[in-house]
């Protein structure tokens, strides 16, 4: 059986955990922060229903005019710790994937967030979503600075 391709985002952020889950939990925060470095800023929607198999949706637009939606099913939530949610786009609901985000302590000031996106449908999968991970951990970053 192949192996589906994966991709693991480490960053250090200035926040504690605490900060870091309700920046990814709360809808009025994550608006601030998510999607890719071509994301409009004010584009962003959010729908959470944060508990395991609750559900959320995300909406935003880019500068070349798509708009994309995202959206999935809370798998685990350990607060100020752990998020697991399913991961599909709207227009290939087929692809799900699974996100895991963990927050650990680093120090008195900062938090180690490591993100796992594994079960890719392809390698070319896997690939964009590196470039918009690493684009929306930027901006999570910038939020905290």
């Amino acid at each position: 059986m192949l192996t589906k391709p994966s991709l693991t985002l480490k960053r250090r952020l200035k926040a504690t955990p605490a900060q870091v889950f309700a920046a990814w939990t709360d809808p009025e925060k994550i608006v601030r922060w998510f999607g890719p470095a071509e994301t409009i800023a004010g584009s962003v929607r959010a729908q959470m229903d944060v508990r395991a198999g609750g559900k959320y949706q995300m909406n935003f637009k880019t500068e070349d005019g798509e708009a994309h939606q995202v959206g999935g099913v809370y798998r685990e939530v350990v607060p100020n710790s752990r998020l697991q949610f399913t991961w599909a786009w709207h227009s290939t609901p087929e692809r799900e994937s699974l996100v895991t985000v963990t927050m650990a302590s680093d120090g008195a000031t900062g938090c180690i967030i490591t993100l796992l996106h594994e079960q890719f449908f392809d390698q070319a999968a896997a690939d964009g979503h590196k470039r918009g991970w690493t684009g929306t951990l930027d901006k999570l970053e910038q939020y905290f600075a």
